[in-house]
C-alpha cells in the first residue's frame, strides 16, 4: 500500500512538471504518461510548432532518461537509425556503434519524410525491442518508447505508413493549438523558447520500471476483459469499415486501460478505464470503406458508435 502511495505522488510529480511545460494539455499529458508506464509507442500527428518535441524532452529530464530525436527524410539509411558495425584494424575485430535508438525516449520526426526501407527498420525495435545489424541482435534499453511525429497537412515527398507499422503504434494523439489564454501565457514566459531545459528530474529510470511492472498487475475481471474485446470487435462488424481493429488493438487497449487505472491509483480495472482510451487506442487502426470516408464518417465517430452500443457490465469480482 505505501509502494502504491508513493508510486501515485511520483505520477502526480511527473504531471506536474510536464504541465509547467506543455501548457494546457492535460489530456494529452496524461495519455502520454500512459503509453509510457504500458510500455507502447505514440504517434503524435500535429502541425509544426506546437511542443511535440518539447513534451518528449520533458518526459525524458523528468523521469531522468536518455533522450534521442531522430529528423527524417529520403536519405536517412536503416544504419542511421539502428547503428552499424565498424572494424577496428587495431583490434582486428568489428565494434558495433550503436545509433540513436538506443534511448529511452526517442523521438521520430516526421516518421512519414523517411523511405519505406527505414521505416521498416524501426518494426523491429518497436516490437521486439532490439535491433539486428550484421546478424547480431542487440536489446534496447529498458523501459523504450518511441514517439513519432508526422504533419497531417504536408504529403509532399513523405511515404504513408502502411497499417502494419500503424498497428505498432498503442496511441495516436494530437496536441492542437493551445487557447487565447494559455497561448498569451505561452509568451510572456522567460523560459519559452525551451522550457524543458528548466525542469529537474522526479523520478529514475529505475522507479519507472517497477512502476511499469505494478501495471501489469492491476487486477481485471472477466467482465471487464469482455467489455474490452466486445468494443474492439465491434469495430470489425460496422458497416462503414473495411479494415476493423486488430488482436494487438486489444492487447493495446488493455495494458494501456491498466496503465489508467494504476495513474487513478486503484489496482483493479474499471469499464471507464477501457471506454475513455478507447478512441486514442483503436481510431488509428481502422480502416473505412472509401465510401464511408466520402459521406464524411471519421473512425473515431466509429469508435463513439460503438462504445455507445456495447452493453457495460453491472457485476464484477475484484
Amino acid at each position: 500500500m505505501e509502494n502504491r502511495s508513493a508510486d501515485y505522488s511520483i505520477c502526480s510529480e511527473i504531471r506536474r512538471n510536464l504541465e509547467s511545460c506543455i501548457l494546457g494539455k492535460k489530456v494529452e499529458i496524461e495519455r502520454l504518461l500512459i503509453a509510457l508506464l504500458a510500455g507502447g509507442h505514440i504517434l503524435l500527428e500535429d502541425v509544426p510548432g506546437t511542443g511535440k518535441t518539447q513534451l518528449v524532452k520533458a518526459l525524458a529530464r523528468t523521469i531522468g532518461g536518455h533522450f534521442r530525436r531522430i529528423q527524417c527524410n529520403p536519405d536517412l539509411l536503416p544504419t542511421d537509425i539502428t547503428g552499424v558495425a565498424i572494424y577496428h584494424p587495431k583490434d582486428e575485430a568489428f565494434i558495433f556503434r550503436p545509433g540513436p535508438v538506443m534511448a529511452n525516449l526517442l523521438l521520430v520526426d516526421e516518421i512519414n519524410r523517411a523511405t519505406t526501407k527505414t521505416q521498416s527498420a524501426l518494426l523491429e525495435a518497436m516490437e521486439e525491442r532490439h535491433v539486428t545489424v550484421d546478424g547480431e541482435s542487440y536489446a534496447l534499453p529498458m523501459p523504450f518508447v518511441l514517439v513519432a511525429t508526422q504533419n497531417p497537412i504536408e504529403f509532399e515527398g513523405t511515404y504513408t505508413l502502411p497499417e502494419a507499422q500503424l498497428d505498432r503504434f498503442m496511441m495516436k494523439i494530437s496536441l492542437g493549438y493551445p487557447d487565447a489564454a494559455t497561448e498569451r501565457q505561452m509568451v510572456l514566459s522567460p523560459h519559452s523558447s525551451a522550457p524543458a531545459d528548466m525542469l529537474t528530474p522526479v523520478a529514475n529510470i529505475e522507479r519507472i520500471a517497477l512502476m511499469m511492472e505494478s501495471v501489469k498487475r492491476v487486477h481485471v475481471d472477466e467482465a471487464v476483459a469482455d467489455y474490452l474485446v466486445r468494443i474492439v470487435r465491434g469495430t470489425r462488424e460496422h458497416n462503414g469499415v473495411q479494415l476493423g481493429a486488430s488482436p494487438r488493438a486489444a492487447i493495446s487497449l488493455m495494458a494501456a486501460a491498466k496503465a489508467n487505472a494504476f495513474l487513478q491509483d486503484r489496482d483493479y480495472l474499471i469499464p471507464d478505464d477501457a471506454k475513455a482510451l478507447a478512441s486514442p487506442v483503436l481510431a488509428h487502426r481502422i480502416m473505412l470503406h472509401t465510401e464511408s470516408r466520402m459521406n464524411g464518417l471519421k473512425p473515431e465517430d466509429v469508435i463513439d458508435t460503438v462504445v455507445r452500443e456495447t452493453s457495460v457490465p453491472v457485476r464484477m469480482e475484484r
